[in-house]
């Protein structure tokens, strides 16, 4: 798909540190396998998690807009919990055009807990988040929520892209700074509150050592991204997507073959 026939249909765009938006796309191609993509990664600033939500507030939005510029497209979807919680007010505010976050799946997690006590994995800037707590207040209310940050996932589910095999001890660690909380052992539902942690479901079922029911947004925001454009009239075949990276291109090199698997061949700098 080059720029021009872009042009002629606009695509969707999927934003995220890295690789987790995956997660997103997925599901959003099952519901929408014809729709062109660009799907941006920016890997110059990975990780979000790291850092302050002034400097998050204000390099997510001029990125965004960078990209709606340049590529057209008819709806954006921050693709990535962190940049989410801090910078979707404002993005939305910069951009005319459609903007879908990504926030924790607190809700359906408290309607399929069962004991009650449910966890959240995220990283450090996602489970301090003000709006973490609201959903809480509103959809969780008489359900204990316990919360770890395990920002060394998003690494490991970096790692599993390239062909590698994630550190069984970083899963095991991440699980166990969750489930080693007091009421840990009674939780019987995990909230993946990073697009990159459902990379990494079936390691954390593993690791786990018991049933746990791991859940996160994806199909909920695919749901949504084909409700806005449900009067989209997209191509009758699929389209080859296009992966802009804000890094250098010989950088991502090992994630190429991962990304054709979901119609990504063309890759730019931003």
């Amino acid at each position: 798909m080059t720029k021009a026939q872009i042009g002629k249909c606009p695509p969707l765009l999927f934003f995220d540190t890295g690789v987790g938006g995956l997660s997103v796309l997925s599901e959003t191609i099952k519901l929408l396998p014809n729709a062109p993509i660009v799907y941006a990664a920016d890997y110059a600033g990975l990780p979000y998690g790291m850092k302050s939500e002034a400097e998050l507030a204000a390099r997510v939005p001029a990125l965004l807009g960078r990209l709606v510029e340049r590529y057209k497209p008819v709806l954006a979807t921050i693709a990535c919990n962190t940049a989410s919680t801090i910078a979707l007010d404002h993005v939305r505010s910069a951009l005319d055009i459609p903007v879908v976050g990504t926030v924790p799946a607190i809700k359906p997690a408290s309607e399929l807990t069962r004991t009650g006590v449910i966890g959240l994995l995220g990283t450090r800037a996602t489970i301090r988040q003000p709006y973490v707590d609201r959903l809480a207040a509103d959809f969780a209310s008489d359900k204990i929520l316990l919360r770890h940050a395990a920002p060394e996932l998003v690494y490991a589910a970096e790692a599993k892209l390239r062909g590698e095999t994630p550190d069984p001890d970083v899963i095991q660690q991440a699980l166990s700074g969750l489930l080693d909380q007091a009421g840990g052992e009674r939780i019987d539902t995990v909230i993946l509150a990073c697009t990159h942690f459902p990379l990494l479901r079936e390691e954390l079922a593993e690791a786990a050592g018991r049933p746990i029911q791991f859940i996160d947004g994806a199909k909920g925001i695919a749901h949504r991204i084909a409700y806005l454009t449900k009067d989209m009239s997209w191509p009758v075949d699929s389209q080859d997507g296009i992966f802009v990276t804000t890094a250098e291109l010989a950088d991502i090199a090992p994630y190429r073959s991962a990304f054709e698997k979901y119609g990504i061949t063309q890759f730019e700098k931003l």
